[in-house]
């Protein structure tokens, strides 16, 4: 494989170009529906698409495109690509709603007692939904399709 752009590795190239994409499309759906432009967004874990899946998703479909299917490298990032998907629809996914139920008893606390437990509030966007997920790895998927080409040169 000729030397790519990003630590000259051309698989790594397809993987930021999906993650950018996922990442560059929660940038532009905050600004349409807050109607203020937000840089945070550009790097903020959560919503649609999930960037997680996305990158793995690209990364391990890129791998087959230019291993196999029957490789090892193949195999480490297949599942890889579970472990991750599995971890944003479920645990982190969790951790958000936990957060989101901590926040609301730190907010009722503070106002009955008039005391501060936690000075601001616990991230609530962590994890995503199934959809999400599953859009993530489509859109990881078809990115790396799009880039067979300059994967397999």
């Amino acid at each position: 494989m000729q030397e790519g752009i990003i630590l000259k590795n051309r698989i790594i190239d397809v993987v930021f170009v999906a993650w950018f994409l996922a990442q560059f499309y929660k940038f532009i759906t905050a600004i349409i529906r807050d109607r203020k432009v937000d840089f945070k967004r550009l790097f903020e874990t959560g919503g649609m698409p999930s960037s997680h899946s996305s990158v793995v998703a690209s990364l391990s479909t890129a791998v087959a495109l230019s291993k196999g299917l029957s490789s090892e490298y193949f195999a480490i990032s297949f599942i890889v690509m579970g472990i991750v998907m599995y971890d944003a629809a479920g645990i982190r996914r969790a951790a958000g709603k936990h957060a989101g139920l901590l926040n609301t008893i730190l907010d009722k606390f503070s106002k009955k007692s008039g005391e501060e437990l936690y000075n601001g509030r616990l991230k609530e966007l962590l994890g995503h939904t199934p959809l999400e997920v599953l859009i993530g790895a489509i859109l990881g998927i078809t990115v790396a399709f799009l880039f067979k080409g300059y994967i397999q040169v």
